[in-house]
């Protein structure tokens, strides 16, 4: 099996990308990244501080130098943040550097997910389904417009998605 220099996944909070990503890694030999914690790592702070002190675009800012830094490494599986899609630069790297997988889930098993998670911003809201369910509406189409391959994670267990995500890479990968 050839397998791809590098495995990106995107998708929403919740939908996995960290939990699968690493397990993916293990799976097929390859390191694990998570976007998330580099920034937390290089900040020494958590993303909600992040959030707090520079909002949104500097935290997006952040996010784009992490990107263009751990998509140039090789033999990775890297988890990006659930709204790293939504900039152009980091569309074009991840697509150029790697295979792209979405991991998809319903906005309704995102908020199941992450309910008790604080460390996400973006649902610090009166009603985070509603949230989950206008983020998804914006971008379901640019996660299906990255990805090389769409892998659903809605009620399933880890194993079952590595185990689908190491068969499909061994027959659809380039």
């Amino acid at each position: 099996m050839t397998l791809p220099p590098n495995i990106f996944l995107v998708g929403p909070m919740g939908a996995g990308k960290s939990t699968i990503g690493r397990q993916l890694a293990e799976t097929l030999g390859y390191s694990f990244l998570d976007s998330d914690q580099e920034i937390q790592q290089r900040t020494g702070v958590d993303i909600p501080t992040v959030f707090e002190f520079e909002g949104e675009a500097g935290f997006r800012a952040r996010e784009r130098q992490v990107i263009e830094d751990l998509t140039e490494q090789d033999g990775v599986v890297l988890a990006t943040g659930g709204g790293a899609v939504m900039v152009a630069e980091n569309r074009q790297r991840l697509a150029a550097r790697g295979f792209v997988i979405y991991l998809h889930c319903s906005a309704e098993q995102q908020h199941a997910r992450t309910a008790r998670d604080r460390n996400r911003p973006l649902l610090k809201t009166e009603d985070p389904l509603t949230t989950l369910k206008d983020l998804m509406a914006v971008r379901e189409p640019v996660y299906r417009q990255v990805a090389d391959m769409v892998v659903s994670t809605e009620r399933r267990g880890t194993a079952s998605v590595v185990k689908e995500i190491a068969r499909r890479l061994e027959d659809e990968a380039p």
